[in-house]
C-alpha cells in the first residue's frame, strides 16, 4: 500500500470529517496481511511531528512484529485477543533516559524525573500515539489501545529491556482490518463540554446524559450477567473496582520509583 501524508489537499479528498465521526477500535486483524517495517516507520516519522512540551520530545517507541515478541508480551496485556493476532505491537513510553544522558554528557543536571515531568511525559507519549493512530487509520489499517499497559509495566520492560528512566505507558496493536465493528456509545456533547465555567450537572442531568448508555441491549446484558442493579455498579464494582485500581496504583508508583521517578 502506498503511504499517505496528510497535506490539506489528500486530508479534504479523503473525506476526513466522516473518518472522525464513524472512527471505530478494530481488535481483529487480518490474518493474511503485513504491515511492512517501512510504512510503521513513515507513520511514526510523521507522529513524531505532533506537539509536545519544550520539542524534548520525552518518548520512543518499541515496535514488536516478531510473534515470539507479542507472544511474550501478551500475558502482560492479559492475552487480550487484540494482541493476540497484531501484525505489530507498539509500546510508547515516557523516555528520560535520552533527555538525561544528553543533558549529562553536556554538564547540567535534568529535572524531569518528579511529578511534573512525568506529567509532561504522559501526555506528550499520549499525544504521539494517538497522532500515530489517525494516520495509520486513514492509511486503511485498523488500531487498538490495550488499557493494560499501566497495570504490569515491569513485565512489559523486562520484556522489552526498558533501561532506567524509561517508563511504558501505552499500547497500540496494529494491523489491517478483519472486522467492521458497530459504532461504540458515546455521551452527548452536553456531558463533556462546558463554556467558560465548569457547571456541575443535576441528578436529573447526570441521569440524562448517562440514559442512552444504560438503554443498550450489551449495558443491560451487563447488568444482569454480574447480578448488579445498574451499569455505575457493573463499572464501579466489577470492571474497575476501587480495591483492584489501588493494587495496580501501588505496584505501578513502586515500579516508577524503581525507573528513577519521583513522585
Amino acid at each position: 500500500m502506498t503511504y499517505h501524508r496528510f497535506n490539506q489537499q489528500k486530508i479534504a479528498k479523503m473525506n476526513t470529517p466522516e473518518y472522525f465521526s464513524s472512527r471505530k477500535t478494530v481488535r481483529k486483524y487480518d490474518p493474511a496481511r503485513t504491515v511492512s517495517s517501512t510504512l510503521l516507520h513513515d507513520m511514526l516519522r510523521d507522529a513524531a511531528r505532533a506537539a509536545n512540551t519544550g520539542n524534548m520530545q520525552t518518548y520512543s517507541v518499541i515496535i514488536s512484529e516478531k510473534p515470539e515478541t507479542i507472544a511474550a508480551l501478551a500475558p502482560a496485556h492479559f492475552n487480550q485477543p487484540a494482541i493476540a493476532n497484531a501484525k505489530a505491537v507498539l509500546t510508547f513510553c515516557i523516555d528520560f533516559n535520552r533527555f538525561n544522558h544528553w543533558c549529562r554528557i553536556n554538564n547540567t543536571t535534568p529535572g524531569l524525573n518528579n511529578l511534573q515531568g512525568f506529567t509532561w511525559g504522559v501526555i506528550d507519549t499520549s499525544i504521539f500515539a494517538q497522532q500515530f493512530c489517525t494516520i495509520a487509520e486513514l492509511n486503511g489499517l485498523g488500531t487498538c489501545y490495550l488499557g493494560t499497559t499501566t497495570y504490569n509495566a515491569g513485565q512489559i520492560a523486562e520484556t522489552l529491556k526498558l533501561p532506567h528512566d524509561v517508563v511504558p505507558v501505552i499500547t497500540v496493536t496494529v494491523g489491517y482490518p478483519d472486522e467492521n465493528p458497530e459504532l461504540q456509545d458515546r455521551l452527548p456533547l452536553e456531558a463533556i463540554v462546558h463554556n467558560e465555567t465548569y457547571v456541575t450537572p443535576s441528578d436529573c442531568k447526570i441521569e440524562e446524559f448517562y440514559s442512552e448508555k444504560e438503554s443498550l441491549s450489551s449495558s443491560k446484558q451487563f447488568v444482569a450477567e454480574n447480578g448488579k442493579d445498574n451499569l455505575a455498579q457493573v463499572f464501579a464494582e466489577v470492571r474497575y473496582p476501587l480495591a483492584s485500581n489501588e493494587q495496580f496504583s501501588r505496584i505501578y508508583k513502586e515500579f516508577l520509583k524503581n525507573q528513577g521517578i519521583s513522585l
